[in-house]
């Protein structure tokens, strides 16, 4: 409670005493309007607006909009975007004006960048542990089976590490996989995983652009400890139809787009399927004939201009895993799918050339089931969240520069543990439901952005977050031993338990020179619903759970410092950042744990404490034919629950000591672009038994404390070539052939270990540890064309 009233004092003494004073009886105008891509019409999140005589600037918000007030007069405005020509116009404003911009992208950029936002902003924002890339950065990255994937991407970035070999799962600065609120189209995505999260759910040929928040959360942000990772799908062209797509060894995609009216709205649909089960059906024979696996996932969007005020934006995402087993003699089939849907439709509307507001409706839903038969037996199991969700955001751009942001959000959740259902004949069973459970999440907040010196920068907000359980709902109580003694039924609807607080948000920018500059942040999050998995990542089978009666909220501060630097006319980025983490009441299952499908899964649970800090290095070449960066993460982490590991705090099992990535892209003519990647990381903590006892003729393993071991460390080079051949003049259609060489030197990294025991009471038992590993080099090979 006193880091809250520390924050929301100086937050309130900087609203005092920076504020100006409207003393002036000189006349002031605004400029607003909005900022696009000349070719496509799409707007441009974070371009750059620049009013040389007066020193001030500002950027667009998500749908292109911008508003900077001044005295009247005559002014020199530029507007600018990294990959895009800039524009300079003279204005003389006596009146306010709008005043939109539309910027060329260069037909071939002469530098392939890591982040589209202004070139100074790594020194100028204030915000800290922020990552943005685009689609063509993501695409030019060497990748496995020739699938480009925006989250291995993010695994690149300092303070970000990999779940494990080949997976789209992620670990943020010692958070856990659950706490990563991921996005698309402001609908959260909870399995992001396809083939059990080899690949992402998000198709890179119909994301515009992807931002990783992982220090410093903005207030707007809510409901997760670690980070936000924010995508965005493309609006689609409002001048003229296109198409692209690619052709790869596991799966081939497909994306359309065009106006619906030209300048007025646009559509995109983006197709994506996989074709394993197509290629290896020839060759399984035997008792696994008639199986299979695929997945595919399709990508929405439209939007249309009602009136010069007024846009209406609708998106989806459909996609589906699906594992088919059938026995050689018919008597035994399985079918396993799973996956999400979402559906978002927002409205933009301008009030005035300082109001802007955006209403949002999400639907969202995500499934896993497991139906099998055997003869006259039938069986399923079905798990899932569904979500309703509503929210609306206000941009106010005050007469001295104030950005100010504000909103309010509510969402509904229904949370499906374990379903089992079945048949035997004419016997049905049908479960009660009981486990099934209901609640309402809601949040206000706000925040300013201003700047009161031109040294210091403050993004300042406070956000209140609620939470409640709701019927229909029976609590039991229990004796020593387990045993239900007393129940409490609560009615559809009715409240059961509630949780809240502040979460204020503080981050500072000091700066030092033109090319430097210090940051600082300060941020607290709560987090009510819950993933505790045994695995390393996402998987179809993990169960969300939300903050109950036994089950208390998330919660953490998390502090960060940094030194950021640019060199060389801003070419070169380079920042240094410490941080600490302070997570309480965290989740994680008993020891000894057996999962079942019929006991509640949060009387399994055990709660406890966590800690994480580090340094990250940040080294980052945005111009030139030679673009890069080197990322290293010098980091801990650690967990102290009472009822594990005696009480003793312990590594947790994403505890990885040192993390490199180093990235390289060379383009050496318009028809050759190179890659490279080189990845370093220290083994994850692991347990391991240490002896082995006979009791009753069993062999019975007593294990170490919890995460003493350490798997070996990880490391791999993967290289890419993109060939362009020279278009035919007169023709549309544009090709390209892009290769890729994952694991070079084919290091068997470790995916997991495993004891193997030999032996009996006579003879005695050997116990050898034994390393798997899944991925030896894979070359790849992948046609892409559009037109």
């Amino acid at each position: 409670m006193q880091h809250i009233k520390a924050i929301v004092l100086l937050i309130t003494i900087l609203a005092i005493f920076t504020t100006p004073k409207q003393a002036s009886a000189q006349k002031k105008v605004t400029l607003s309007g909005y900022v696009k891509d000349k070719e496509s019409g799409e707007a441009i999140l974070g371009a750059i607006i620049y009013i040389k005589e007066a020193d001030l600037g500002t950027e667009t918000n998500t749908y292109g909009f911008y508003s900077l007030t001044l005295p009247a007069g005559t002014y020199t405005v530029v507007y600018s975007y990294v990959g895009f020509l800039s524009i300079t116009e003279k204005i003389t404003l006596s009146e306010s004006k709008k005043q939109d911009a539309e910027l060329q992208n260069k037909t071939r950029m002469q530098e392939i960048v890591v982040s589209d936002t202004r070139r100074d902003e790594n020194v100028k924002g204030t915000q800290m542990g922020t990552i943005t890339l685009s689609a063509d950065k993501i695409k030019t990255l060497p990748v496995i089976f020739g699938e480009t994937d925006i989250l291995k991407a993010l695994q690149l970035m300092p303070g970000v590490q990999s779940a494990g070999e080949g997976n789209s799962g992620f670990y943020v600065r010692g958070g856990g996989p659950d706490q990563n609120l991921i996005l698309l189209d402001d609908a959260v995505v909870y399995n992001t995983g396809h083939l059990f999260g080899f690949f992402s759910v998000f198709n890179t040929d119909a994301i515009k652009n992807v931002t990783l928040i992982k220090g410093g959360m903005p207030a707007n942000y809510g409901g997760r400890l670690s980070s936000v990772v924010d995508v965005s799908m493309k609006e689609g062209n409002m001048k003229e139809y296109h198409a692209e797509g690619g052709i790869g060894l596991i799966a081939s995609r497909l994306t359309l787009e065009g106006p619906l009216k030209k300048d007025k709205g646009s559509f995109m649909l983006s197709g994506r399927r996989t074709y394993i089960d197509v290629l290896i059906k020839p060759f399984v024979t035997g008792p696994l004939a008639g199986s299979g696996y695929h997945f595919y996932d399709a990508n929405l969007k439209a939007n249309y201009k009602i009136t010069e005020k007024d846009r209406i934006y609708l998106s989806g995402y459909f996609g589906r895993d699906k594992f088919k087993f059938t026995s050689s003699s018919g008597s035994f089939n399985a079918d396993i799918p799973w996956g999400n849907s979402t559906a978002t439709l927002r409205w933009n509307h301008l009030f005035n050339n300082k109001l802007f507001l955006n209403a949002t409706a999400v639907y969202n839903d995500y499934q896993f089931a497991f139906a099998a038969k055997q003869n006259e037996f039938q069986f399923k199991l079905s798990s899932g969240v569904r979500d309703l969700n509503g929210k609306v955001d206000l941009d106010y751009y005050t007469s001295f520069n104030h950005k100010i942001k504000t909103g309010i959000a509510y969402t509904y959740h229904k949370f499906i543990p374990n379903q089992i259902s079945g048949s035997a004949g004419s016997v049905e069973l049908q479960p009660n439901n009981a486990l099934i459970k209901y609640a309402h999440e809601g949040a206000a907040y706000i925040s300013d952005d201003f700047e009161p010196t031109k040294w210091l920068r403050v993004t300042a907000g406070l956000r209140y977050s609620f939470f409640g359980q709701t019927g229909p709902y029976t609590s039991y109580k229990t004796d020593i031993n387990g045993k239900r003694i007393d129940s409490t039924n609560y009615s559809d609807g009715e409240i059961v338990k509630t949780y809240g607080g502040l979460e204020p948000r503080l981050n500072m920018r000091f700066e030092l020179t033109e090319s430097s500059s210090i940051k600082a942040s300060a941020s607290k999050a709560y987090q009510y619903i819950h993933l505790v998995s045994n695995n390393g990542s996402t998987l179809p089978t993990d169960l969300w759970v939300p903050s109950t009666i036994l089950v208390q909220p998330q919660q953490a501060w998390q502090y960060s410092v940094g030194y950021f630097k640019n060199w060389l006319d801003n070419k070169l980025e380079t920042s240094v950042e410490v941080y600490y983490k302070d997570m309480k009441n965290q989740v994680e299952y008993r020891e000894g744990y057996i999962p079942s499908t019929i006991q509640d899964p949060e009387l399994d649970f055990v709660f406890g404490r966590g800690e994480a800090y580090g340094a990250e290095f940040f080294i980052n070449k945005t111009k030139g034919k030679f673009t890069g960066w080197i990322g290293y993460t010098l980091a801990w982490t650690t967990r102290t629950f009472k009822d594990l590991n005696n009480g003793n705090t312990y590594p947790a099992k994403y505890d990885r000591r040192h993390d490199l990535s180093v990235v390289g892209t060379y383009e050496h003519s318009k028809r050759w672009t190179f890659s490279t990647v080189f990845i370093f990381g220290s083994g994850n903590a692991i347990t391991l038994p240490t002896n082995y006892y006979f009791v009753q003729g069993q062999v019975v393993p007593q294990y170490s404390e919890l995460n003493a071991y350490r798997l070996f460390p990880y490391h791999r080079l993967d290289l890419s070539a993109i060939y362009t051949p020279k278009r035919k003049k007169q023709r549309r259609w544009q090709g390209s052939w892009a290769f890729s060489i994952y694991n070079v030197y084919s290091r068997q990294n470790p995916y997991f270990l495993y004891v193997d025991t030999q032996g009996d009471v006579s003879q005695g038992v050997k116990a050898s540890v034994k390393q798997v590993s899944i991925f030896p080099i894979l070359p790849s090979i992948t046609y892409n064309f559009k037109f």
